[in-house]
């Protein structure tokens, strides 16, 4: 009898240390990236499509930029053609720069222009799960009330800049459900 209450004592205690797997939900929230929503600069509340906007990181990562599009050929996928898109800040610090270069396959160089866009923030680390492990939250640069806080834009080619005004709709970028930042041209 002692062997048999053994067993089952044993038993039990194996079926109690089993635990679900450890895979993370595709639906769980992960660091956010940066949505920026372009505008018609003549009747600000008109919503704009760029043609083909290439984003390229400065300072690391592709050099080729962005993958806006992974079923493209090799040039197209860097190309963003639409009024949204979706950028990565970087986790392990506190600025991240990136060229935008409007009309970036245009064969004319006149029509090319890049503008340099440099995003100031602080971070939060919050942890999600252990499948999933932690989770950045970015606030752009808190201490600046203006409009365009933690964003600083420059003209690297002297061309003019193709982005007339830049204004941060939210500041604390916790999801990729809303847009954080508006770019008029």
């Amino acid at each position: 009898m002692k062997k048999i209450v053994s067993l089952l004592l044993l038993f039990t205690f194996g079926l109690s240390s089993c635990e679900k797997d450890d895979i993370c939900d595709g639906n769980t929230p992960t660091t956010p990236r940066l949505v920026i929503t372009f505008y018609n600069i003549s009747d600000p509340s008109v919503v704009k499509n760029v043609t083909n906007l290439k984003v390229v990181g400065i300072g690391g990562g592709d050099p080729n930029g962005i993958i806006f599009n992974a079923k493209g050929t090799d040039t197209s996928k860097y190309l963003a053609n639409g009024s949204t898109i979706s950028i990565p800040l970087k986790t392990d610090g506190t600025t991240t720069a990136y060229s935008f270069i409007f009309n970036a396959i245009n064969t004319n160089p006149a029509a090319v222009n890049t503008d340099v866009l440099t995003f100031n923030y602080t971070t939060q680390n919050i942890y999600v799960s252990r499948a999933c492990g932690f989770k950045t939250n970015f606030t752009l640069n808190p201490s600046d009330n203006s409009n365009t806080a933690g964003i600083i834009r420059t003209d690297p080619a002297n061309d003019g800049q193709w982005m007339q005004s830049i204004d941060i709709l939210t500041p604390n970028i916790q999801t990729e459900n809303e847009t954080h930042v508006k770019i008029y041209f």
